[in-house]
């Protein structure tokens, strides 16, 4: 027998599979490369903006109507907290959708 003859179709198709599958992974590297701390710093600032933003608001929308109706209540503490629950519900939305994201995008990879 002799060693020198030429393999078979299978294993060339297999090696250009598996160059195919280090090409992809090198490209998916390349784009995720800049997520990195600008990412996670962008990602919190978002997050802080959107708690932020609706307590602001709750607070000066009770404040408001602390003035216009004075009632035996404080509006101003009641939207606060309204605002603020609201703010970190709509945080933890981005959190579960990132985390989500970010788990379907290793699965993926893992294929």
């Amino acid at each position: 027998m002799n060693d020198n003859s030429p393999k078979p179709r299978s294993d060339k198709s297999a090696f250009s599979e598996q160059v195919a599958v280090k090409a992809a992974l090198k490209l998916k590297a390349r784009r995720q490369r800049g997520e990195g701390i600008w990412f996670g710093l962008g990602m919190m600032g978002l997050i802080g903006w959107s708690v932020v933003v609706p307590t602001l608001l709750g607070a000066a929308l009770g404040i408001w109507l602390d003035e216009q109706h004075p009632v035996e209540f404080s509006w101003t503490l009641a939207l606060l907290m309204a605002g603020l629950t609201i703010g970190c519900l709509n945080a933890w939305h981005w959190v579960a959708k990132e985390d989500k994201a970010m788990h379907e995008d290793q699965e993926s990879g893992d294929e």
